[in-house]
């Protein structure tokens, strides 16, 4: 099964958001019939379908791709092959009277669809994903997501094999038939999209829990895991009753149905999926025991069950009218779960580590090829646009418009959207004019963030007045033309900041006279402003953006000394992180230019002074401080160069760890000798968390000495099989590294782990982000492995997306080796899943930062790619924007 297949004779359409229209029909009731067996699937669907009112059309059209219409019937009659159109994209009807029954049998073949869209096997067990556009894969329907029903679902199929039937809302029926077969019938009260639909068919292991609402209804609570894994459900169903609670707390949302279900997939495109009342998640986020997964896994199920939990309001009740406000759902619930990660684990981490992945997704993608806004105006597939835009900085723009309105008016207006729109399909227009009219505040000007692509530039210049005791600051904004779009206005850009003075007291705010406190919020809304503090007793040194209070590009020439100062004294912890990535960065490029030079690279001693001290401080917060002596990546570096050189970027990055490590080598050796004995423990636990990262961030450094790979070696054999944390800490380390350690700590870890496919992943993953001149033909051979499956997303995302998106060094290497590797594999993806693909040729499309060599062989893959016979729009569209940029 394909998505989506391009017609050579055919250009892809292009839908407009301005080309919206309301649908001519509503479809009341959908009562669904699934008969499952293990070679097809026969759906047998009675739809209620009713006429707006105001609309006088008497056509319908049903979307459908990759069905066998069985029959087709309405009010009782079976219509004539006249009476309707049937091509490759759907069904149209003619003559429809403003009321009436149809009755849809389709057959199609699950077993084949390896698109994993619409109804698919993984394994043994049948399941589906709809969003965005699956459901047409299953019948024949108007597949919109305005278009809202209420669905009932009958599931039927051998008992043996799938003992255990799932959709959405609650079981009302079930039986057993003659034929060693049984039924399920359910029915969901709330009206949904058809994207929400859901179905699970197999045999599993089941955790099973109460969760006992606020207002005191039972809720029944089940994960269903692959059998032989009920053993690693137990941190999902945690992280859901936690989920439940906060949003009861944070928002006063109460779950609405008697049965909330959690179903993982071994074979699944996504992170998880919303559906109403049954979730299916990929069991990446779902599976974990400290053996096997990360404390980073532990927190990623932690978000992603609360993302998909916080749905159900964000998404479900309230969901979208057009794909293109598809931010409405996924910005605004992305917003919701890491205020979720930042209560419940730690707010200065998990704010840092969420910028951090904004500006490694997002802000790239801003910046090339694929730009666009939070809502776009285009597109050809909308797969294409579940992208960091939509989701990390639709989450940013909601964090700015609460900075702005304030947290108390912002739940006020959230309160306002739910009580106003629940069981609606809407637009970000309805949402932001909600918050407008609850908050009193014009946000015309803000807006500007949901339909202008593209990062804004904040430069900003100060100015002290020694006599006047006045201090300055001058900003200015700007954002640069994108391919998308020329013409850029000034946006609505909150600035939290605050003064220090160099004996390390916070200074007062006096803004126009009036006192601040010690912090407060500059509205930059023109395109240049001047703020002047009063009562400033000496030159201070500034601490703007903080909280990364908006998603913005800071230029401000700040001295090292300074930004040492900030990461010691600072009181916001993203401030004190943000002063040492600075630091790393000027440091980095400097190191670049002399290395091009063929100068002696060097490295300022202060710096290695300033950590000596933080790891010497017994108050600091040892979570945070592993992530004060995280340099930023590789790739973050080159995105801060006008033409990325990898080599170079490599040999400085590099330089700077190693001198770090000689420099501080006694205080990591203790620092690591303390930790170990603290960390023991085996569970997760928040409170080992910072402890457990601290000891495996002093452990990298070492590696960077002579005794540190023989520490690695010790710490992966006792900690293999009992904490992969400590396992695969250990492992970066050795296979970095071309020697005599790294090979065999490969083999024992693939001897030990496997049978488990998750764990194998990091093992694929591991390998492909070596900075080792082999690692290309590494990936190529583990392409052949026996346990890697180009039909597995997981496995793909784990091999070829890692090389490609995480290993710079070796895959822009000057052959252009690495470009034809992944270009091939993406002509593979296609032919059997185009969502897939189309996620991994990503790499390709920012040819435009390289030099002109590089440049040259990957506009030739690209090109190469665009005359693939049979391309899906889903790859074409992604290789035919790029192309265009010059």
């Amino acid at each position: 099964m394909t998505a989506s297949v391009l017609d050579v004779n055919r250009v892809p359409t292009v839908v407009y958001r301005h080309d919206y229209h309301p649908p001519a029909y509503d479809i009341d009731e959908v009562h669904l019939h699934f008969d499952l067996y293990d070679h097809e699937a026969v759906v047998r669907s009675r739809l209620l379908v009713r006429r707006r009112q105001g609309f006088s059309t008497s056509e319908l059209f049903l979307n459908g791709e990759d069905l066998t219409l069985v029959s087709l019937s309405m009010d009782g009659e079976v219509l004539a092959p006249e009476a309707y159109t049937l091509t490759p994209q759907g069904l149209s009807l003619r003559d429809l009277p403003a009321v009436c029954e149809l009755i849809i049998i389709t057959k199609i073949h699950p077993e084949k669809n390896t698109a994993l869209s619409g109804l698919y096997r993984s394994g043994k067990t049948f399941c589906t994903q709809c969003e965005a556009e699956g459901f047409r894969r299953i019948t024949y329907f108007p597949d919109h997501p305005d278009v809202l029903s209420r669905f009932t679902t009958t599931i039927e199929a051998d008992l043996a094999q799938y003992p255990i039937l799932l959709s959405n809302g609650n079981p009302v029926e079930q039986g057993i038939t003659q034929e060693a077969r049984h039924w399920v019938k359910w029915e969901d009260p709330f009206k949904k999209p058809s994207y929400l639909f859901a179905l699970v068919a197999g045999d599993f292991d089941l955790r099973e829990e109460v969760f006992t609402t606020c207002s005191g209804r039972k809720v029944a609570l089940r994960v269903y895991v692959e059998k032989g894994m009920g053993d690693q459900s137990a941190h999902a169903m945690t992280s859901l009753k936690m989920a439940m609670r906060w949003d009861e707390q944070a928002y006063g949302r109460e779950y609405d149905l008697d049965i909330f279900m959690i179903v993982a997939i071994a074979d699944f495109n996504m992170g998880a999926m919303e559906n109403k009342g049954l979730n299916i998640f990929n069991t990446k986020y779902v599976l974990a025991k400290p053996a096997t997964a990360t404390d980073d896994d532990y927190n990623n199920i932690l978000s992603v069950v609360a993302h998909e939990y916080f749905h159900n309001w964000t998404g479900n009740r309230i969901t979208c009218r057009d794909w293109f406000q598809l931010s409405l759902k996924e910005g605004l619930t992305i917003f919701r779960d890491q205020s979720f990660s930042e209560d419940v684990v730690s707010r200065s981490v998990m704010r840092i580590r969420d910028v951090i992945d904004l500006r490694e997704s997002q802000f790239p993608e801003d910046a090339g090829p694929l730009s666009h806004p939070v809502r776009p105006e285009s597109y050809m597939e909308i797969d294409n646009f579940y992208t960091a835009t939509i989701y990390n900085k639709g989450a940013e723009v909601l964090r700015m418009l609460q900075t702005i309105v304030g947290r108390e008016v912002f739940r006020k207006g959230m309160d306002a959207y739910f009580d106003t729109f629940d069981g609606q399909a809407v637009t970000i227009d309805d949402f932001v004019n909600t918050m407008e009219m609850v908050s009193g505040r014009n946000l015309t000007q803000f807006r500007r963030w949901y339909s202008q692509s593209g990062t804004p530039m904040v430069a900003v210049k100060e100015s002290y007045d020694e006599k006047a005791k006045v201090y300055r600051l001058q900003f200015s904004q700007r954002t640069l033309p994108t391919q998308d779009q020329a013409d850029k206005h000034a946006l609505f850009i909150p600035i939290r900041m605050g003064l220090w003075l160099k004996d390390a007291s916070v200074c007062p705010l006096y803004l126009d006279d009036q006192s601040m406190g010690n912090e407060t919020v500059l509205h930059l809304i023109n395109e240049e402003q001047t703020f002047e503090f009063q009562q400033v007793p000496s030159h201070p040194i500034p601490s703007l953006l903080r909280g990364f209070s908006a998603p913005v590009k800071l230029e401000f020439e700040c001295s090292d000394a300074d930004k040492l100062f900030l990461m010691a004294f600072d009181t916001d912890a993203f401030n004190r992180f943000e002063a040492m990535q600075q630091l790393a960065v000027s440091t980095t490029l400097r190191l670049v230019k002399a290395y091009r030079q063929n100068e002696t690279l060097t490295l300022p001693a202060a710096w290695a002074d300033t950590l000596s001290q933080l790891l010497a401080d017994e108050n600091q917060d040892p979570y945070l401080l592993a992530e004060l002596l995280t340099l930023p990546s590789e790739k973050f570096i080159g995105d801060q160069m006008a033409v990325v050189d990898v080599e170079a970027i490599h040999v400085a990055r590099e330089f700077i760890m190693q001198r770090l490590a000689t420099a501080l080598k006694s205080r990591f050796l203790a620092l690591y000798d303390t930790l170990t004995e603290k960390t023991k423990g085996l569970d997760f636990d928040v409170s080992v968390l910072g402890l457990r990262a601290l000891k495996n961030r002093a452990l990298t450094y070492l590696s960077y000495t002579s005794e540190g790979l023989s520490l690695a070696n010790i710490q992966l054999t006792e900690r293999l099989s009992v904490n992969m944390t400590d396992a695969q800490a250990a492992l970066a380390c050795l296979n970095r590294v071309e020697g005599p350690l790294r090979q065999p700590a490969l083999d024992v870890f693939y001897a030990v782990w496997k049978h488990d496919a998750l764990v194998l992943d990091k093992w694929f993953a591991m390998q492909a982000t070596a900075p080792l001149p082999g690692t290309l033909d590494e990936v190529k051979f583990l392409t052949e492995h026996s346990d890697f499956d180009w039909k597995n997303p997981n496995k793909v995302y784990a091999l070829i997306g890692a090389f490609g998106a995480r290993n710079p060094l070796c895959f822009h290497h000057h052959s252009g080796a690495g470009y034809v590797f992944l270009r091939e594999a993406v002509q593979k993806l296609d032919r059997l899943n185009p969502k897939v693909a189309a996620r991994m040729v990503k790499p390709l499309t920012s040819w435009g930062r390289y030099d002109k060599e590089r440049q040259a062989k990957l506009k030739h893959e690209l090109m190469v790619l665009k005359a693939t016979p049979s391309l899906s729009t889903d790859v074409y569209e992604l290789v035919t924007k790029s192309l265009e940029a010059e």
